[in-house]
Order: C-alpha cells, then sequence, then structure tokens
C-alpha cells in the first residue's frame, strides 16, 4: 500500500518512463548541438534547429511537468556543452520549458484525444509560445528588433517538426514502446 502511494505521487511513473524521458533529453541535446554548428547563419541569429521536436514529444506522452523538465534539461545540458561564453540565457531556458510544459498541457488537458488533432494543436501552440513569443525575447538583448526575423523561421520548422511527430506517432513501433495508443 504505501509502496504504491510512493508511486502514484512520484513525478516519473516507471524506470521506463524516466528511461525515455532522459533519452528525450539526450536527443534535443544532439540535435541542438548539431544544428547550432552545422545550421547556423547570421551569426546565432538564424538557426535552423528541431531540438525542440524530442521537448514536444515529452510533453505530449508523460505531460507538463516532464515535459518542462524535459525541456530546461535540454536547454541546461545544450548550454552546458556548446562553446558559449555568455552566461546562461533564463529566458531562452524559460522558452525551451514552456515548449514542454505547452505541449503537455494542450495533449493532456485541452485535446485529450490521441492522434494526429492533438499532435498539430499541441505543438502548434507550444511553438507560438515557446519558440515565437518567449525566446525571442530572451534574444532580443543579442539581436534587438533583428530577433523578429527567427519568427517566420519557426513557421517553417515547427510544420517539418510537426509532420515527423504524426509520422512518428503513427508508427505502430513507437506507439507500442511509448506506450501511446
Amino acid at each position: 500500500m504505501l509502496k504504491d502511494q510512493k508511486r502514484k505521487n512520484a513525478i516519473f511513473k516507471s524506470v521506463k518512463m524516466l528511461t525515455i524521458a532522459a533519452m528525450l533529453t539526450a536527443m534535443s541535446v544532439v540535435i541542438g548541438i548539431i544544428c547550432k554548428n552545422f545550421m547556423n547563419f547570421g551569426n546565432g541569429l538564424f538557426r535552423i534547429t528541431f531540438e525542440n521536436l524530442p521537448i514536444i514529444m515529452s510533453g505530449i506522452l508523460f505531460g507538463p511537468i516532464i515535459g518542462g523538465l524535459v525541456g530546461a534539461a535540454s536547454d541546461m545540458v545544450s548550454y552546458l556543452l556548446s562553446s558559449q561564453t555568455l552566461p546562461p540565457n533564463l529566458i531562452v531556458t524559460a522558452g525551451a520549458i514552456s515548449v514542454g510544459i505547452v505541449s503537455g498541457v494542450m495533449a493532456k488537458f485541452v485535446v485529450k484525444s490521441k492522434g494526429t488533432k492533438q499532435i498539430i494543436i499541441s505543438a502548434s501552440v507550444a511553438h507560438v509560445i515557446g519558440s515565437m513569443i518567449i525566446k525571442p525575447i530572451g534574444l532580443y538583448q543579442f539581436y534587438q528588433w533583428g530577433v523578429l526575423l527567427r519568427i517566420p523561421l519557426y513557421l517553417v520548422i515547427a510544420p517539418i517538426e510537426i509532420l515527423i511527430l504524426c509520422l512518428l506517432f503513427k508508427n505502430r513501433s513507437f506507439c507500442r514502446v511509448t506506450e501511446y495508443y
């Protein structure tokens, strides 16, 4: 009885959930590092990156708390592994956290029926709030109004990520492993 109560109150309900969340964090870090080094234009202003894809996936799969934790861990580890000499930008970190939280809130509380509609709405709202509003606010100090040019870039990146997510979530093996039924 006590063991069941502890498991019920735990953030990660199983070792499998913890493992998948850790793998999604690692994926986000690796994707971010590769994209920051090879798809970076305009001295960091324009960056084609898909690092939000695993964060959104964690929010959809496990809810807002784990989605936010994956976003925070991904951003902080990515910062630690980068060659950046500036202190971490906590507003950008808040943007990554919000991507996970918003995708989780949308998937668990707003669009509860699993499927393409849930993925499209969850990922779209997460991108608008995290990538197009919060992160540009954090980057304003470096790029001033030029940061607004990143918004059209996310109008291209977000649909690509959504398409990848929809394809992944339609795969039976992926759904079996992640228990997304």
